[in-house]
């Protein structure tokens, strides 16, 4: 991918990149949605990406392109007008220039910019974070400036929810800055604190993206957001992982129905996250892979962020042999699935869940085999 990028960057702009990075996409191994309520969660950052190839210019001119769509987009230094139809995309880098400025970051005033990707978009394993790592670490390091690893994480999050407008946690940006291959990244989004906890042998992931997506993904992200924030005003808390499970029942009759039931999915899911480091540590990966699907059966009926594709994928994965579990990865409201498999999970098996898929809802879902990756880093 390297090569690739390289010559792609002298066709579009006549001359040799100065800097190559790569950042990673990840997958959300358990905690759904509870990042932006404050609790922790463990991603995989994965051997799938986002790279970006990077040259400074004196001009002050900004020149930016992707190698998923057409043509070059030219700005002048300093604009960060947010973008609409086709160059949209330039508002991940965009924001990221906007962000590293509030941190009191240096950016270069001119550049030549190449974004290349081998993650398949639209699957739940965020391209965005992985545009934004890549960019902020390929700016910066143009800069002249080599800021710590959890300043870039924050800044890319600062750049998603106030430049790009996506209400999202911590958990994107930290699992594709702290990935560490053969591990899990697990981040305490109260600090937010990132350790890395060891993955036993033998685990491999499989990704199935049904290519799903509802059309009001973005509202219905933005509604959970809200409902998880009213239930903590109503429990008076500030974030839901401030909640024990008791106060559910204190405060019931003041609790929207809607509201309980997001709350109860958020409270329930941090204790799985707990429970699957502990299973992680002492390698009973039976434990963790039932963890794993009560994480998904949670989303379905408390959360209420999946649909009738995912739960077919998870039912049927639980049901193959080698599948230690199995549940919805990202956002929800479509995308795709992900089963932790033993070794001897087979792509013959992982064909036949797909070929029940499609005589069920007549079309094929992506199938992707992953392995754990390092996180964004300088080429």
């Amino acid at each position: 991918m390297k090569a690739v990028l390289q010559e792609k960057f002298r066709a579009t702009f006549g001359r040799e990149p100065a800097i190559i990075v790569r950042a990673p996409g990840r997958i959300e191994f358990i905690g759904n949605h509870t990042d932006y309520n404050g609790g922790p969660v463990l991603g995989a950052a994965i051997d799938r990406g986002v790279w970006v190839a990077l040259a400074p210019r004196t001009d002050g001119v900004w020149q930016l392109a992707s190698a998923q769509k057409d043509g070059v987009v030219r700005l002048r230094g300093g604009d960060l007008t947010k973008h609409s139809g086709a160059t949209s995309w330039v508002n991940y880098p965009l924001g990221v220039i906007d962000a590293l400025r509030a941190f009191g970051l240096g950016v270069p005033p001119g550049f030549d910019y190449f974004a290349g990707s081998d993650l398949p978009l639209g699957a739940g394993l965020s391209s965005s974070a992985a545009i934004e790592l890549a960019s902020a670490l390929a700016l910066t390091r143009a800069a002249g400036a080599e800021p710590a690893r959890d300043v870039l994480v924050k800044a890319c999050r600062h750049a998603e929810n106030h430049f790009v407008g996506v209400p999202c946690g911590i958990l994107d940006q930290g699992v594709s800055g702290f990935g560490r291959r053969n591990h899990l990244v697990f981040i305490d989004c109260r600090g937010p604190r990132f350790e890395v906890v060891p993955l036993p042998e033998g685990v491999h992931f499989w990704i199935f993206n049904t290519h799903t997506k509802h059309a009001l993904v973005d509202g219905l992200y933005a509604a959970r957001h809200r409902e998880c924030m009213e239930a903590a005003r109503v429990l008076g808390v500030g974030l839901l992982v401030e909640a024990p499970l008791g106060a559910l029942a204190a405060a019931a009759g003041r609790l929207a129905p809607v509201a309980e039931k997001r709350a109860r999915h958020i409270i329930e899911e941090i204790g799985r996250v707990d429970a699957t480091v502990r299973a992680l540590r002492a390698g009973d990966l039976t434990s963790v892979g039932r963890l794993l699907t009560a994480s998904h059966r949670s989303s379905q009926m408390l959360f209420e962020n999946s649909t009738p594709e995912l739960d077919f994928l998870v039912d049927t994965l639980v049901a193959t042999p080698h599948v230690f579990g199995a549940r919805l990865t990202g956002g929800g409201f479509g995308g795709a699935v992900m089963a932790m498999t033993s070794a001897a999970f087979s792509p013959a098996l992982a064909a036949g869940v797909a070929a029940a898929y499609e005589q069920t809802f007549g079309a094929r879902p992506d199938i992707l085999h992953t392995l754990t990756a390092d996180g964004a880093q300088v080429l």
